[in-house]
This record gives structure tokens, C-alpha cells and sequence, in this order.
């Protein structure tokens, strides 16, 4: 009877054992594209990116279009909003699910009057904000490296408008624009000091897939496109 406990003592001895011998590091020490300590050898993979903030944008942009984001450089919220309104009209939008920002709640008074606000602070109904045409968030960071956009619970108005609309509108300032990875998850742990939000997400262009047959489809699990609205 008492075997099955023996072993269990033994298994844990070996690790317990294990333990007190510390992994080697595979590779020494580094510094990411962004400046910060690394030791991931994953740059020979990902594109070179500049030491100049016009580089990074370069990058991010072309990333952007081979990613099929669609980015947008605007010189206020009031003409980000006026594309929102472009994209209303040209899709026959009747809902924009929204949260409040700095930058989403400057861009509202703009919008059309006969474009509905589902604003999900307030409390929200899930299937209205699925049926609902787009949903416009802000973000954390933008990653010039990947062409990613970094969402969180707290910058994004929770989880649902990045997952739900079929449409995502991100609105985002260029100083929010970060050299690579590395330096996005050094800004995410200086500004939290380790309390993490729930939800922290990087987006890479819209939802796809290529499970069947290695065709692309976009919008298998989320928002089939993917807007970015770019201020100074």
C-alpha cells in the first residue's frame, strides 16, 4: 500500500534534486532592436527596424499593408473621425460600439448623428454589440517590428470590441509606436508593476486562418478587418 507514496517521494526527490542545478543559457545575453536585454535570438527572423521614429512608422507601415491592416495617418481626431464616417457611409453602418478615452471620446461629437453609440462602459448587450457593425478601441502600444497593435483590458474598454464587431477601428497616437516586442513588454511591466491586466493581446492584422486546404480565410475568429487611425 505504501508504494505508489514511495515513488511519489522519489519522483519529487529527483526534481527537488534537479532543481538545485541551474539551466544553461543557450545564448549570452543581448539587447533587443529597442534597446532592452534579451536573450532570444529571434531578430535574424523579423525585419531590421531604424533608430528614428520616421523608420519604426516606415516599417509599421509596410508591415501594415502586407498584413491587410488598413493604416490611416490623421492629423487630429476630428479628421480620424471624418474616415470613421467615410467608412460608415461607404459600409452602410448603422452601430458603433465604443468605449471612453481620451482619443475615442474626442473623435465621438464628430461621428454622423444617425450612427447609433453602443458605449460598453455603461453596461452592454452582447448580442446588440455582435450585430453591431464595427467597434472602435484604443490601445496600449503599436510594435513597429511585427506590425502589431497591443490591446488590454484597461485601454481597450475591456475584451468584447476587439473580438466581437466584424470590423476593428483602433485609434492610437505615433508616440505609442514601440521598436519591437521586447520593448512593448518592458512598457507594459513599468507601467503595471506587476499588476497585469486579465487580458493583454497583440493583434497582427485581422483574424485568419489557413486550417483548410492552406486557403487564407479572413475573420475566422474575430474581426474580419482591422483599422488603424494614427495621430501626431
Amino acid at each position: 500500500m505504501n508504494a505508489p507514496q514511495n515513488d511519489r517521494d522519489a519522483v519529487l526527490g529527483r526534481i527537488r534534486e534537479a532543481l538545485r542545478i541551474p539551466a544553461p543559457l543557450h545564448h549570452p545575453a543581448e539587447r533587443s532592436a529597442g534597446g532592452e536585454p534579451t536573450t532570444a535570438h529571434f531578430r535574424e527572423w523579423l525585419p531590421p527596424v531604424g533608430p528614428t521614429p520616421d523608420e519604426r512608422l516606415a516599417l509599421f507601415t509596410q508591415l501594415s499593408e502586407t498584413l491587410r491592416s488598413e493604416l490611416i495617418l490623421c492629423d487630429s481626431a476630428a479628421t480620424a473621425a471624418s474616415h470613421v464616417a467615410r467608412l460608415a457611409s461607404e459600409n452602410s453602418w448603422k452601430t458603433l460600439g465604443l468605449h471612453r478615452g481620451e482619443l475615442t471620446s474626442a473623435m465621438e461629437p464628430h461621428f454622423p448623428a444617425d450612427l447609433e453609440r453602443l458605449w460598453v462602459d455603461e453596461g452592454y448587450d452582447k448580442d446588440a454589440l455582435e450585430a453591431s457593425d464595427a467597434g472602435l478601441t484604443e490601445c496600449e502600444l503599436l510594435v513597429a517590428q511585427t506590425g502589431s497593435v497591443c490591446v488590454t483590458g484597461p485601454s481597450s474598454g475591456g475584451r468584447v470590441l476587439s473580438v466581437l464587431p466584424p470590423h476593428h477601428l483602433v485609434v492610437a497616437r505615433r508616440s505609442q509606436l514601440v521598436t519591437d516586442l521586447t520593448e512593448a513588454y518592458a512598457s507594459l511591466a513599468a507601467k503595471y508593476r506587476g499588476q497585469y491586466p486579465s487580458m493583454i493581446s497583440f493583434i497582427t492584422g485581422p483574424s485568419r486562418t489557413g486550417d483548410i486546404e492552406r486557403i487564407l480565410v479572413l475573420g475566422a475568429h474575430g474581426p474580419k478587418r482591422l483599422t488603424i487611425l494614427l495621430l501626431p
